[in-house]
């Protein structure tokens, strides 16, 4: 594809290519777009001689580079495989990295592989939290948690379904939102990639490359393994996630790390995926509404799924459980 063709009225990807280019000293190359995720971000590769690069496009004005390259300085330290940055302009916004591949665990899981793909993924993520210490990161603090969890009424009940709570409806999900809150904080507290799934792990070599760091937090210990086995674009049966997670469990204790015994840490997995998958929910519908990415929204009876999943086994949770039952799926137009 010639680099012009996908330059065309888009005057920031030329000023990308221009920038990386220069940094790499290369006068042409094949220049295109890698991909997109769901904030403003997005990724180009350059391919040359047998070699390839990525550039991030972060637009100053909606997001920060600073996050992901200090982030990704940790992850690098506790010893996972993530991109090197070879060139940077903070200032526009521009990152110019080392490329880590095309195929994302996403694109590769089967039942068949799943096992032998994720027990790196499980040691790269014990890995990373052994290297957690307080205080260098931002804190999955209760400010930020009530935040993330007011995108659920915001964004997918009133905006998307047009359900506004208020009264009984109100009082249940304020009930619901500090069950949640409470069990969130109780937890061990640990580094928290916070969005790391199959998405945003790579095949690579060494297993896997990590992506999609730059929003990591100091927070629950639980937090990172359901999100790897409860995925925003993938579904297992719940028996594999179970053993998923009791691999998970048995190999961070033996690391030192200070996960609870297992009762507790199945709890405390099964709450805080709550907890995201309740905050995914307005995050899909508010990136089709503000942002104009509609197809995000097609993964949401997922997340409805595991929503009541979650809430159907513990009795502090029947109030959402109901809520869903009786107000979202009817509104939603579909059943579980």
């Amino acid at each position: 594809m010639p680099t012009a063709t996908v330059l065309n009225d888009d005057p920031r990807a030329e000023q990308a290519r221009r920038w990386a280019f220069a940094a790499l000293n290369l006068n042409d190359a094949h220049f295109a777009p890698a991909s997109a995720d769901a904030s403003f971000r997005r990724y180009f590769r350059i391919e040359n001689g047998g070699q390839s690069w990525i550039v991030m496009d972060a637009p100053p004005a909606t997001e920060d580079c600073r996050p992901f390259l200090r982030v990704g300085d940790l992850l690098r330290q506790a010893g996972l495989h993530v991109p090197q940055t070879i060139a940077q302009d903070l200032a526009n916004g521009f990152l110019l990295l080392s490329d880590l591949g095309r195929q994302t665990y996403l694109d590769v899981l089967t039942p068949d592989n799943a096992d032998a793909l994720f027990e790196p993924a499980i040691d790269a993520l014990i890995a990373w939290q052994r290297a957690s210490q307080p205080s260098v990161l931002p804190e999955y603090d209760a400010a930020l948690l009530r935040r993330e969890l007011a995108l659920f009424p915001d964004w997918y009940l009133a905006r998307h379904l047009g359900l506004t709570l208020s009264g009984g409806l109100q009082a249940a999900w304020q009930g619901v939102t500090d069950h949640l809150l409470e069990n969130a904080l109780a937890q061990p507290r640990v580094f928290v990639h916070r969005d790391y799934m199959p998405r945003n792990l790579m095949l690579s070599a060494p297993n896997p490359g990590v992506l999609d760091y730059q929003d990591a937090v100091y927070g629950p210990i639980a937090y990172d393994p359901i999100c790897l086995f409860k995925d925003a674009f993938l579904s297992w049966p719940e028996a594999r996630v179970e053993a998923w997670l009791q691999l998970y469990h048995r190999r961070a204790l033996a690391a030192g790390l200070p996960v609870p015994p297992w009762p507790q840490f199945k709890r405390d997995a099964a709450w805080i995926g709550l907890q995201r998958h309740l905050k995914v929910l307005g995050i899909f519908a508010r990136i089709n509404y503000r942002d104009g990415k509609p197809k995000y929204l097609a993964d949401t009876p997922r997340f409805l799924r595991y929503v009541l999943t979650v809430a159907r086994q513990y009795s502090e949770l029947t109030p959402l459980a109901a809520l869903v039952e009786a107000e979202v799926l009817p509104r939603a137009g579909f059943a579980l």
